[in-house]
Protein backbone atom coordinates (compact mmCIF):
# COMPACT_ATOMS: atom_id res chain seq x y z
CA UNK A 1 0.00 0.00 0.00
CA UNK A 2 1.24 3.51 -0.77
CA UNK A 3 -0.05 6.88 0.39
CA UNK A 4 -0.63 9.96 -1.79
CA UNK A 5 2.01 11.81 0.23
CA UNK A 6 4.52 9.08 -0.69
CA UNK A 7 3.85 9.73 -4.39
CA UNK A 8 4.29 13.48 -4.04
CA UNK A 9 7.88 13.31 -2.74
CA UNK A 10 9.14 11.09 -5.57
CA UNK A 11 10.82 12.65 -8.60
CA UNK A 12 9.08 11.93 -11.91
CA UNK A 13 11.55 11.14 -14.70
CA UNK A 14 10.78 10.85 -18.41
CA UNK A 15 12.42 7.71 -19.84
CA UNK A 16 12.25 9.20 -23.36
CA UNK A 17 15.05 11.67 -22.55
CA UNK A 18 16.04 11.00 -18.91
CA UNK A 19 14.97 14.45 -17.68
CA UNK A 20 13.13 15.21 -14.47
CA UNK A 21 9.57 16.43 -15.08
CA UNK A 22 8.89 17.46 -11.49
CA UNK A 23 6.71 15.95 -8.77
CA UNK A 24 3.14 14.68 -8.72
CA UNK A 25 0.80 17.45 -7.63
CA UNK A 26 -2.59 15.85 -8.30
CA UNK A 27 -4.43 12.76 -9.53
CA UNK A 28 -7.28 12.35 -11.99
CA UNK A 29 -9.63 9.65 -10.67
CA UNK A 30 -12.47 8.01 -12.56
CA UNK A 31 -15.39 8.28 -10.12
CA UNK A 32 -17.25 5.40 -11.75
CA UNK A 33 -14.44 2.85 -11.49
CA UNK A 34 -12.48 4.40 -8.63
CA UNK A 35 -9.25 3.98 -10.62
CA UNK A 36 -6.53 6.55 -11.15
CA UNK A 37 -6.68 7.69 -14.79
CA UNK A 38 -3.72 10.10 -14.78
CA UNK A 39 -1.24 11.99 -12.64
CA UNK A 40 -0.61 15.71 -12.90
CA UNK A 41 2.96 16.97 -12.66
CA UNK A 42 3.14 20.55 -11.43
CA UNK A 43 4.97 22.94 -13.72
CA UNK A 44 7.97 25.02 -12.72
CA UNK A 45 7.12 27.62 -10.11
CA UNK A 46 4.32 25.59 -8.58
CA UNK A 47 5.01 24.84 -4.95
CA UNK A 48 2.54 22.90 -2.82
CA UNK A 49 -0.37 24.16 -4.91
CA UNK A 50 0.68 27.82 -4.72
CA UNK A 51 1.83 30.07 -7.54
CA UNK A 52 0.18 27.78 -10.11
CA UNK A 53 1.05 28.08 -13.76
CA UNK A 54 -0.63 26.70 -16.83
CA UNK A 55 2.29 24.45 -17.76
CA UNK A 56 1.38 21.39 -15.69
CA UNK A 57 1.87 18.04 -17.42
CA UNK A 58 -0.75 15.27 -17.34
CA UNK A 59 0.59 11.72 -17.62
CA UNK A 60 -1.93 8.91 -18.26
CA UNK A 61 -1.65 6.12 -15.67
CA UNK A 62 -0.84 3.62 -18.45
CA UNK A 63 2.35 5.63 -19.17
CA UNK A 64 3.77 5.06 -15.69
CA UNK A 65 6.42 2.41 -16.23
CA UNK A 66 7.88 1.90 -12.76
CA UNK A 67 7.33 3.28 -9.27
CA UNK A 68 10.59 3.02 -7.38
CA UNK A 69 11.73 4.00 -3.91
CA UNK A 70 12.86 7.51 -4.93
CA UNK A 71 11.64 7.96 -8.49
CA UNK A 72 8.68 7.33 -10.80
CA UNK A 73 9.59 6.47 -14.39
CA UNK A 74 7.11 7.61 -17.02
CA UNK A 75 6.85 7.64 -20.79
CA UNK A 76 6.16 11.17 -21.99
CA UNK A 77 7.03 11.71 -25.64
CA UNK A 78 5.81 15.28 -26.12
CA UNK A 79 9.05 16.72 -24.78
CA UNK A 80 9.01 19.76 -27.06
CA UNK A 81 6.32 21.48 -25.01
CA UNK A 82 7.62 20.63 -21.55
CA UNK A 83 9.60 23.10 -19.48
CA UNK A 84 11.63 20.94 -17.14
CA UNK A 85 12.00 21.70 -13.47
CA UNK A 86 15.78 22.11 -13.61
CA UNK A 87 15.82 24.33 -16.72
CA UNK A 88 15.54 28.10 -16.69
CA UNK A 89 12.44 29.65 -18.24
Amino acid sequence: MIKVSDFQIKDVVNVADGKKLGNIEDFEINLTTGKIEAVVIGGPGKMLGFFAREDAVTIPWRNILKIGHDVILVRYMDTGEVKYKDEEA
